[in-house]
């Protein structure tokens, strides 16, 4: 077939394709996020010093906040507590924010408890009783850290200290059961 009328038909040149960019699978990051998830707990925990904040942690992670020591060998302190309402005393619980530890006196510098002797009230008399009496359970229940607060004694000539054991406070514990207040720089009345 050949004539005026036909033509040959064209050929198409040949497109020649962009290279396409490989993605990333989406699982390439995924290890990530356990990672941060972890970083994220620990940071809670170490910030807020609730109760069991830091001991939920493992004990790797956390110690990477304690300044590389981990929180059982920061926790260096114990002694089998008894009770002393009345005068010195060698590891002893006085009440709900004093005791005596290898002959000092120690004041719970970050918590206000009601008074036990003498109390105003009824009502102070039975919750300063029970804040003594946590204390006494929560110091020996294991190994614990007297952390400076700045002011090292107050009028009395007690030692001003905030007790931790695995980063969270005694004061904490004992304000969430509400048997205590935060310290506000002085005390208020409980009747």
């Amino acid at each position: 077939m050949s004539g005026p009328d036909f033509h040959y038909p064209r050929r198409r040149a040949a497109r020649r394709r962009k290279p396409m960019r490989r993605r990333r699978g989406i699982g390439s990051n995924l290890w990530l996020t356990p990672v941060m998830a972890v970083a994220f707990v620990a940071s809670l925990a170490t910030f807020q010093r609730l109760p069991g904040g830091a001991e939920a942690v493992s004990a790797p992670v956390a110690s990477l906040f304690a300044g590389g020591e981990s929180v059982a060998a920061r926790d260096a302190l114990s002694a089998r507590f008894a009770l002393c309402h009345s005068g010195g005393g060698n590891n002893c619980v006085v009440d709900g924010d004093t005791f005596w530890f290898a002959g000092d006196k120690y004041r719970i510098a970050d918590i206000d408890t009601p008074e036990t002797h003498p109390a105003r009230c009824a009502e102070e008399a039975a919750l300063g009783e029970a804040a003594t009496s946590r204390l006494h359970e929560w110091l020996n229940d294991g190994a614990f850290t007297l952390e400076s607060t700045g002011r090292d004694t107050d009028r009395y000539g007690r030692n001003l200290r905030i007790v931790t054991r695995g980063r969270t406070s005694v004061g904490s514990v004992l304000v969430a059961e509400g048997l205590a207040r935060p310290w506000e720089g002085r005390r208020r009345p409980w009747c």
